[in-house]
């Protein structure tokens, strides 16, 4: 198992047929590319495809808020920081944070995930060996400032005067 102080992903390049007509990553494809750093992070957690696999439990995602701060463009390598912060028998909170290989932050996100018997479906308690996975990560992360933007709410901000 990798250090938990915050979990950061492979560096991921954005693919030819995520760019839109203005010449940049569609805002769709954020969330595929912010998926697919967040699946090594479960994997460290020990909910990984072999977990399904073996098991026939897995995760669904509740919700998801993405901000988008900075244009990513085709080629353009990132990688995503993964923060727990918090869970219960069924649930974790997470923010990911998505950042250029030049050290920029080109985006956020965080999301509510489910642990999910597929025989149901049904959302279930996680086992106790993969409980004792996820509240590490979340010990581990407990310690870290918390990243800027979380818990962010959307709304148009009335200027008087």
């Amino acid at each position: 198992m990798t250090s938990f102080a915050p979990f950061r992903s492979a560096f991921h390049s954005v693919e030819e047929g995520w760019i839109d007509y203005n010449g940049h990553m569609n805002m769709g494809y954020y969330t595929v590319l912010l998926d697919r750093c967040a699946d090594e992070a479960f994997a460290e957690m020990g909910l990984g495809p072999d977990y399904v696999a073996a098991r026939g439990l897995t995760t669904y995602t509740a919700e998801f808020h993405i901000r988008y701060l900075r244009e990513v463009k085709l080629g353009d390598r990132l990688f995503s920081t993964f923060y727990l912060l918090d869970h219960d028998a069924k649930r974790f909170h997470s923010f990911q944070e998505l950042y250029h290989e030049e050290g920029w932050l080109a985006a956020t996100g965080e999301g509510l995930t489910l642990h999910v018997d597929l025989s149901g479906p049904r959302v279930v308690p996680m086992p106790a060996d993969i409980a004792d996975r996820v509240a590490a990560m979340a010990r581990a992360h407990a310690a870290l400032p918390r990243p800027e933007g979380i818990g962010s709410r959307i709304g148009i901000r009335r200027i008087s005067g």
